[in-house]
């Protein structure tokens, strides 16, 4: 099969595994490249196969040599269509690991289902006995329910008023205004019940009934808090809702976890390119902006960097860096920076189609966003005939969501 890319909205629905690998290969020589984590042993990622939970993985694995279960729901080729990029991401991650002797195993599935912690937590009875760290970082637009079977749906809206702005069709590279109604009570509770912290407390709950949590266990969820410029539609709208839900469950969980001496944090990152990201009216703008201003100054991350200067700087470390008044770990302490807002602000009611290019990256914003499906890979050759049938060794029967 000959793969390119296929966009529809925000949206490429193709991926290819060569692209992946490669993307994959190049964070884990980044995290090679870099001093060692004295850290995790047994590590647990619930959302592991992009992303921040891929990037914790790899830091996890490649870093400290931890062994790791990965946890995903991610779709497996066929003669007709390609893999998910989550899937070949993950393909890749375990065949690097194996290849370099390290323990990688994977489940995929419902993450939110009960079925899932069972598996998983029998895969670390059996394997593991217990986890010292647990990832969290989960980013689905829907989830069931287990205990009810309801299914509820995340929207992304403001809550009180309409929201009215700019935003930017990536690739055609338009300016355009945008407005948005708000969200009702009941959109708001369902973003909540999917983004919230509810199933980050049943998994920790669940795993701590089978004592399967050592002493000193530490689980972390990521969440993104944003710029006065977005709080709107992200901070004070159905998201940020749902990220004060899982503040609260960060407490209760800590609280829980005081008789093994546990800690539950949450990573407050920085804006990047992310399937979820690309859905959310504004941010893509914003991130072009903040890619280039970030890129002049030389202090631009991703994911994989971000994830080890968490682990290096504040999870495993004598001294950790100092948390915000709120008890959250700033890993955009550098997209933060009064000065790199104050110039977003200053270019924000100027920019329009005609000067996008000129003002913001937004090449970088679409070449990162092509990365994710293994596209504009240096070095992969689109026009080569490639199997898009790629095996993750530990998956065994695997379900097709």
């Amino acid at each position: 099969m000959i793969i390119q890319s296929k966009i529809h909205g925000f949206i490429c629905t193709t991926a290819h595994p060569e692209g992946c690998f490669n993307a994959v290969e190049d964070q884990v020589k980044f995290v090679r490249s870099r001093k060692p984590v004295k850290g995790p042993v047994n590590v647990l990622v619930i959302g592991a196969s992009t992303g921040y939970g891929l990037a914790s993985r790899i830091v996890a694995t490649f870093g400290a040599g931890a062994k790791t279960i990965g946890v995903f729901f991610e779709r497996e080729a066929n003669d007709k269509r390609t893999a998910s990029p989550g899937w070949y991401n993950s393909a890749a991650f375990e065949s690097l690991a194996h290849r370099e002797g390290l323990y990688a195993k994977s489940l995929n599935g419902d993450a939110f289902s009960t079925e899932m912690k069972e598996r998983a937590a029998e895969l670390i009875r059996q394997d593991l006995k217990q986890v010292d760290l647990v990832i969290y970082s989960l980013a689905s637009p829907r989830r069931k329910d287990p205990k009810t079977g309801q299914v509820y749906c995340s929207t992304l809206k403001p809550i009180g008023k309409p929201f009215e702005g700019k935003t930017v069709d990536a690739f055609r590279g338009e300016v355009k205004d945008v407005l948005i109604e708000p969200a009702t009570e009941e959109e708001v509770a369902n973003t909540v019940a999917v983004m919230g912290g509810e199933d980050w407390e049943m998994w920790i709950d669940f795993l701590a009934q089978q004592h399967l949590l050592a002493e000193g266990v530490k689980t972390v969820a990521y969440s993104y808090l944003g710029p006065e410029l977005t709080h709107a539609i992200y901070k004070h709208g159905t998201i940020g809702k749902a990220k004060e839900n899982l503040k609260a469950s960060a407490d209760k969980l800590t609280k829980r976890l005081m008789p093994l001496k546990g800690e539950a944090l949450i990573s407050v990152d920085k804006a990047v390119v992310t399937q979820a990201s690309a859905a959310i009216p504004v941010v893509p703008l914003y991130i072009a902006l903040l890619y280039k201003i970030m890129k002049e100054k030389g202090t631009h991350e991703g994911c994989i960097e971000q994830i080890y200067r968490l682990f290096i700087e504040h999870l495993y470390t004598s001294t950790p860096l100092e948390r915000d008044a709120d008890g959250f770990i700033r890993i955009d302490d550098r997209e933060m920076q009064p000065d790199v807002q104050a110039r977003i602000a200053a270019v924000w009611p100027q920019i329009t189609t005609e000067n996008l290019e000129q003002l913001a990256d937004i090449k970088g914003y679409c070449d990162d966003f092509y990365r994710l499906f293994g596209f504009n890979i240096e070095g992969i050759d689109y026009e080569r005939d490639v199997n898009p049938q790629v095996r993750i060794d530990s998956i065994q029967g695997v379900g097709t969501p």
